[in-house]
């Protein structure tokens, strides 16, 4: 065995006769591995409120989205048809999205009507998302969902014959408007539905048929604004773009849910990072314990490393015998750790008994690379401030 190895081991294992370098290594000990719990525990919930927080985007955005680079709408011809008939393409629906003002009583909004056709459920599980009422009828033109952030603004239910919602949009043309009743298009709806997403996402959209934003908008049958795309497997979403992108031309452009939504996916992963360095920082201050006991172990014996140095073992050594020591501390506070934690967020995501609300529980997710981050992190830290401790040991000390 390594002499420095086993001296370390020797040291880190066996009582010392000072009782307080005893309590020192054991508060020490214990930093290490509440430091490693709240680290891993803080890592997993971040990952399952991600997780959480884009199942959301999952349900209301595709996996990727055509649109036109110049205007607002293109026509759905042969060629885009034919480029989308592809094994890795499990389906494909076309959408029309435009701004609009939407009346109902004597309140007001603004917000995005979406047309859909009767593949939209087969790309975004949207039906998923509707809380009160259903779907829309597609043998019914005028029926319509609206999210629950434009239901509490107008005070529009469903199923309401007395009072319609108004939909309107400015008619295309030029010119100076004279009378601001002509210049609009106007249908009468029917909400059948209403769905609760994020509040961003529920006060912006209302889903209609796609015929009737299409006769809304003046359109012509085959002219729509997206094409939405879904792909058999999440892995192939990378190069079913590229294939897509080098078949069709460059007035088309091709967005991944991740393109489509990216400021929320790097708030997401700021808040992540910010978390980690916060903790991290609270795991060096930790550290400083590991400093101390090790400072303190090597104060206690100083007569025993005078003996090593005389005979025969040199500085280098000496050092490296607390080096090791500081860091097997750390390692076993790691190990003890994660023994703790990994059951603890194991079982909170099949069992949930720690609750955010009285129906929803505080979500975790656990990945390796956690594991591998939180391990990585803290025996770095610990090597280096085992590192720092035993460079108080020099030759004055040992002769």
């Amino acid at each position: 065995m390594n002499f420095s190895l086993y001296i370390a081991k020797r040291y880190l294992f066996s009582k010392s006769s000072n009782n307080a370098i005893n309590i020192i290594t054991l508060i020490a000990t214990i930093g290490v591995v509440v430091s490693t719990i709240a680290l891993f525990v803080v890592l997993s919930v971040f990952s399952g409120l991600k997780d959480f927080s884009l199942n959301f985007i999952r349900t209301a955005d595709p996996d990727l989205k055509i649109t036109s680079v110049h205007g607002k709408s293109f026509y759905f011809n042969y060629t885009l048809e034919k480029a989308l008939v592809k094994e890795k393409i499990e389906a494909y629906t076309k959408i029309i999205e435009e701004r609009a003002f939407f009346n109902y009583g004597d309140k007001s909004h603004i917000a995005v009507i979406k047309g859909v056709d009767t593949n939209f459920l087969h790309v975004n599980k949207m039906d998923t998302a509707v809380y009160f009422g259903e779907w829309i009828d597609y043998s019914a033109k005028h029926t319509v969902v609206v999210g629950s952030g434009i239901s509490n603004i107008l005070s529009v239910g469903t199923y309401d014959y007395l009072e319609s919602l108004k939909i309107s949009v400015p008619k295309p043309g030029k010119g100076y408007i004279t009378d601001f009743r002509k210049a609009l298009n106007q249908v009468n709806t029917q909400p059948v539905g209403i769905y609760k997403l994020t509040d961003d996402l529920d006060k912006k959209y209302v889903y209609a048929n796609l015929e009737l934003v299409q006769e809304l908008l003046s359109y012509r049958p085959n002219q729509i604004s997206a094409v939405e795309i879904k792909i058999t497997n999440s892995k192939d979403i990378s190069s079913v773009k590229q294939e897509l992108q080098n078949n069709l031309s460059a007035n088309y452009k091709i967005e991944t849910r991740e393109q489509l939504n990216s400021v929320f996916y790097k708030m997401l992963n700021t808040e992540n990072l910010v978390s980690y360095l916060v903790f991290t920082l609270i795991l060096i201050i930790a550290l400083f314990n590991v400093i101390g006991a090790i400072v303190m172990m090597i104060i206690d014996k100083r007569d025993n490393l005078k003996t090593l140095f005389h005979l025969g073992s040199n500085i280098k050594e000496i050092r490296k015998i607390f080096v090791l020591q500081g860091f097997l501390l750390t390692l076993f506070g790691l190990i003890i750790g994660l023994l703790i934690a990994i059951p603890f967020v194991l079982l909170q995501k099949k069992y949930g008994f720690i609750m955010i609300t009285n129906s929803l529980a505080y979500p975790v997710m656990f990945h390796l690379s956690n594991v591998l981050i939180v391990t990585l992190t803290i025996v770095i830290l610990g090597f280096l401030a085992a590192k720092i401790a035993s460079a108080r040991i020099s030759k004055k000390l040992v002769e």
